[in-house]
């Protein structure tokens, strides 16, 4: 399916961890964290703006053109040289959408549970964060299926049901975004009794907004509840994951497993991003930046991304 007979939105979240008053901000709502911490919840590499969003932005103009509106849910932060002017670009403050009792929250965990309060947001939209990349001319249907319902790609790992034998093998060595996957597989096990092998291929993600506010507000409101105030990440998060496969229960998803080919997650600091991407390809690719990463590792990121994308985008100043 080349077209879709509904409109398709992009959604991003952005942050500047460099700025002074978000960083003062950070520090008297989070006290006992610091971004220098190398904890994998609260590391620099949460924050860190490497300016990947201005060549994912370039991305998006180049190979999914479709696209309807973009919008960038910020904290009180603008890029600078991004045109907000640009008809097709919307930033879109925490405060349109979080509840206030929880504002701020620095964990993009919290913050993408209510991604479907955006104004104006589109019932099928497109998830990406700022480090992942359109690699290839995409249509609608490389996202939905001709029924209007997400793809969710998933890569060949051990999950599902069978979490609880990852836990026993690796016990505190499961780290916490591992672990908040193997609990969103637990949940969807523990309330419906199916399981569905694989782990998520981090990268750009499809959802229909009705289903997402279902999960939310419905299917795991309890434990959304209990996890709302965690201003960073934390072991008991709920993670987009468990809205995918509550999706597939009820049959308004299609799961695909996917190779680097199709969908590609390329660590800096192990791998040679020149060499991977000539190598595999990969339709879509996350230039992943996390707490092994070095600065002088991100700082090869924008020279790359700017050898790769190097046609400014319309929504640049």
């Amino acid at each position: 399916m080349d077209t879709l007979p509904v409109e398709v939105d992009l959604v991003y979240l952005w942050v500047d961890g460099d700025d002074p008053a978000w960083l003062e901000k950070k520090q008297k709502y989070s006290p006992h964290t610091n971004t220098a911490s190398r904890s994998e919840s609260n590391h620099k590499a949460r924050y860190s703006d490497n300016n990947e969003l201005r060549y994912a932005l370039r991305s998006a103009e180049q190979h999914v053109p479709w696209i309807r509106q973009i919008f960038i849910v910020t904290d009180d932060q603008r890029p600078q040289w991004l045109d907000i002017s640009h008809p097709r670009i919307k930033v879109v403050d925490h405060r349109e959408i979080l509840p206030t009792e929880i504002l701020p929250s620095f964990n993009s965990t919290i913050i993408e549970q209510y991604l479907y309060r955006i104004p104006g947001l589109s019932e099928h939209f497109l998830y990406a964060n700022d480090d992942m990349f359109f690699n290839a001319d995409l249509t609608p249907g490389f996202f939905f299926a001709e029924d209007g319902c997400p793809i969710v790609r998933v890569k060949h790992k051990l999950m599902g049901k069978w979490h609880y034998r990852i836990k026993r093998m690796l016990g505190t060595k499961l780290g916490q975004y591992a672990h908040t996957l193997s609990e969103a597989a637990r949940m969807i096990y523990a309330k419906f009794g199916v399981s569905y092998p694989g782990v998520p291929h981090h990268n750009v993600d499809s959802y229909r907004k009705s289903d997402f506010r279902e999960a939310v507000e419905v299917v795991f409101a309890k434990e959304i509840e209990a996890a709302k105030f965690n201003r960073v990440r934390a072991r008991n998060d709920v993670q987009r994951f468990a809205f995918s496969l509550y999706a597939l229960y009820k049959g308004c998803a299609h799961l695909r497993y996917v190779g680097r080919s199709e969908s590609s997650r390329i660590l800096l600091y192990r791998h040679d991003f020149e060499r991977y991407i000539k190598k595999y390809q990969p339709k879509l690719f996350c230039l992943n930046d996390n707490q092994h990463l070095q600065d002088h590792h991100r700082k090869q990121v924008e020279p790359i991304l700017s050898a790769y994308f190097p046609v400014k985008a319309a929504f640049e100043i």
